[in-house]
């Protein structure tokens, strides 16, 4: 359950069990950070969803209070029951903000994209949308057009270089409001929201260590050593070292580029998988996953019964429950929700946020599918 529904269900608690009563005033939002830990964003959006189902009423200056019942009480679901906290008017007409991505190619982006506009929607904005390639140039170009064409705030999954994006930093400097998706610039202090990535690939190592295996590798073939894939290493090593082993550096696969499978043959991944370097293989992405397993088919191997493969992220599918790869599940949609919504907070504040920046991890599930299975070669 995310966190912003425990608060809520928490409240419905104190109402249906009459300890808080029709005008009763709620726990404040500070009790309420305190108690479960959160940050004022989680209440908030947690108490606007409430409001929004009219359970609780604000009054400017005095409180929250519990309203007068109107019907029966609605069951809240993992998104929708987020509503607005600033709803805007008629006479100000669509506001926009600006989204800028690397690329749109993989599932995972799609279902990111599906919760941004969901909560954009609900708010009354409007999403312009810009692809960087990957290039550091086009994103700051991107950056620059959307202040041009007057948007309010940017969601930016920014292209991870050595060196900042200056664009961005000067943003910062000026206060003008923008969340970033999926990494973080080291060092810099902004809002983000990411997968726990560390603890997606510990519980990745646990899963395929319970199942016997001992060579497992993880394999990234970003060009660059981003942010994301060296957390997700962190992880993968922390995992070896809780369990008092030896991590063998010819595991970490980074920094290659596979093409077309035609051209597998000769790449050294293709040799690694042939010659059963490692017994399993973590990926840290979909597409990644899928080229793995069509190389072992193509040496002969058989998946799950001579390697397993976990993916981060769900290469196979987008609809829940019908994936057959064992993969890290990230809540994409979940968080491209939350990325939007923290925005908005921002872009509304009163308080201009007070120099505090919200930063969400997002805990990742591990779900199990066809493509892990036990080390037949295992002694232990």
């Amino acid at each position: 359950m995310p966190l912003y529904q425990r608060v809520q269900e928490y409240i419905r608690d104190l109402i249906s069990s009459q300890v808080l009563k029709v005008g009763d005033r709620i726990p404040t939002e500070k009790e309420l950070m305190e108690r479960f830990g959160v940050s004022k964003i989680t209440v908030v959006n947690a108490l606007a969803g409430l409001v929004n189902e009219k359970i609780i009423t604000r009054v400017p200056g005095k409180g929250t209070f519990v309203s007068e019942p109107e019907s029966e009480m609605p069951a809240a679901s993992p998104i929708s029951a987020v509503k607005p906290v600033h709803k805007t008017s008629g006479e100000m007409g669509t506001r926009m903000i600006g989204l800028i991505m690397p690329s749109i190619y993989d599932y995972f982006t799609i279902r990111l994209i599906q919760g941004i506009q969901q909560a954009l929607n609900e708010n009354d904005y409007r999403c312009v949308i810009y692809l960087s390639e990957g290039d550091i140039d086009k994103e700051k170009e991107a950056i620059k057009t959307c202040s041009d064409i007057g948007v309010e705030g940017l969601l930016i999954f920014p292209v991870d270089e050595e060196l900042f994006n200056e664009e961005i930093l000067s943003m910062k400097f000026a206060g003008f409001p923008f969340v970033l998706i999926d990494r973080y610039l080291p060092g810099v202090e902004t809002h983000y929201i990411a997968s726990d990535g560390r603890l997606g690939a510990n519980m990745a190592v646990n899963y395929l260590w319970e199942l016997g295996h001992r060579e497992i590798a993880i394999c990234s073939d970003s060009p660059i050593q981003t942010v994301t894939v060296q957390e997700r290493i962190d992880g993968y090593m922390n995992a070896f070292k809780e369990k008092g082993a030896l991590i063998n550096p010819a595991h970490i696969v980074t920094g290659f580029e596979i093409g077309s499978l035609e051209q597998a043959e000769t790449h050294p991944l293709y040799r690694y998988i042939k010659n059963r370097m490692a017994t399993a293989y973590i990926t840290l992405n979909g597409s990644l996953a899928v080229k793995i397993y069509q190389i072992a088919r193509q040496v002969g191997l058989k998946v799950p019964e001579d390697i397993s493969i976990i993916s981060f992220d769900d290469p196979t599918s987008i609809i829940e429950g019908y994936s057959m790869f064992t993969h890290v599940k990230q809540f994409e949609r979940d968080m491209g929700y939350r990325a939007a919504y923290t925005l908005l907070e921002v872009i509304n504040s009163d308080d201009g946020q007070d120099g505090k920046y919200f930063k969400t991890l997002v805990e990742p599930e591990l779900v199990i599918g066809e493509t892990t299975g036990k080390n037949m070669l295992s002694t232990s």
